[in-house]
């Protein structure tokens, strides 16, 4: 009975000082309602449309008119100005009025009638690589298009079936699996919002950490009270404290801004939450014993807020895991956001069962009892600090 009696005093201690204190607040509540809808809302547009160019035709082809006239008709283009010269066309990317430049070859008409390749130069602002991928796929498929008009006008007494096999001998259905508009929202969101609960949590705790050893002399973190003596019970009560919140927070992230943006939503909503159970015990245990290294309030902004990029990027969504370093991946798989990320996308975004993602569920497991036993011996030596300071 003693044993809920002191994790009862524990949870209700730190689930009041969550809502006295402003700054946590932000993190746990502010943080976790906002973040989601902003960032969503920023791309909320999945895709680069009508970018803006500028054309330098050196040609002046009715070919090279054609080919700058289908590429301003794709969706993607938005030819703004023809330049005489690139030196006008880059004044104008300097100054951020266009991100792309089409330059046409004087040769590129007399090159095609003589049936030899004829050749386009593309420059594009890499600033911004959504643009680029809008530019450049639009221009490989319009030339596509057109070589495939100029290879059948050179067949003589071809039929429609003949002139079909000549143009396209293997048909290619292109398929977006999972991401049908090849939107980046639909690519990145997922794993941010999985970041975004992970790193709440770290700053959250952390700065309610670092505000007990600024409030203590000695920097010491428990209260002189017998409810503190056994670092079980102060884990567990603290854990206890901080779930109820990210239960309901999570649910608004995961569930409710999806929906709100017309997210993708394939996966069995049971079995999502299944999953998202060990994510927020080992998104907790993984803060509190994080928060041991905030000896002040603010240090946790010091410590924490820059791993988000470098996290993101490790956890293998938007750059391939086979392109990285083993040692990076095995780096990676210590933080609970590389195996959150992987099952909820994997089941929020592609139907997988909870079977399906059992190793990433297993490996949350695995990190929820390290954790949890990492924070307990940390705790444990803050006992018996607390024991020595009051002896």
């Amino acid at each position: 009975m003693v044993f809920w009696t002191d994790i009862y005093y524990v949870f209700k201690r730190e689930f009041y000082a969550v809502f006295r204190d402003h700054a946590v607040l932000t993190f746990f509540v502010a943080l976790m309602l906002g973040y989601p809808v902003v960032y969503t809302f920023i791309y909320s547009n999945e895709v680069a449309m009508e970018v803006p160019v500028a054309v330098v035709d050196h040609s002046k082809s009715a070919l090279s008119r054609e080919f700058i006239r289908n590429w301003d008709a794709t969706a993607s283009v938005d030819v703004v100005a023809r330049c005489e010269d690139m030196e006008a066309a880059r004044l104008l990317m300097y100054k951020k009025d266009i991100y792309g430049i089409l330059e046409i070859p004087a040769d590129f008409s007399k090159n095609v009638a003589r049936g030899e390749q004829a050749y386009l130069s593309l420059y594009c602002d890499m600033g911004a690589l959504l643009n680029y991928k809008a530019l450049l796929t639009a221009g490989t498929d319009v030339a596509l298009a057109m070589g495939k008009d100029i290879q059948v006008q050179g067949i003589e007494y071809a039929t429609e079936v003949t002139e079909q096999i000549a143009s396209s001998p293997v048909r290619i259905q292109d398929v977006k699996l999972f991401n049908p508009q090849g939107g980046f929202t639909s690519f990145l969101i997922p794993a941010v919002l999985i970041l975004v609960v992970q790193q709440s949590l770290l700053l959250g705790v952390g700065t309610m950490t670092g505000t007990e050893r600024d409030r203590r002399r000695k920097g010491l973190l428990l209260p002189e009270n017998k409810h503190f003596r056994r670092p079980v019970r102060v884990v567990l009560g603290k854990a206890f404290a901080y779930l109820p919140i990210y239960f309901v927070m999570s649910y608004w992230v995961f569930f409710i801004v999806p929906r709100l943006f017309g997210m993708t939503q394939v996966g069995e909503r049971g079995e999502l939450m299944l999953f998202l159970f060990p994510f927020l015990l080992a998104c907790t245990f993984f803060a509190i014993a994080m928060s041991f290294f905030s000896r002040e309030r603010e240090m946790p902004f010091l410590i924490f807020v820059f791993t988000s990029v470098p996290l993101m990027f490790i956890s293998g969504i938007s750059w391939p895991k086979s392109a990285i370093p083993e040692y990076w991946v095995w780096f990676g798989k210590l933080f609970p956001s590389s195996f959150g990320i992987d099952g909820f996308v994997k089941i929020n975004n592609t139907g997988a069962t909870l079977s399906e993602v059992l190793p990433e569920f297993s490996g949350l497991c695995i990190l929820m009892v390290f954790y949890f036993i990492v924070a307990c011996l940390l705790y444990k030596k803050e006992c018996r600090r607390l024991k020595i300071n009051r002896d």
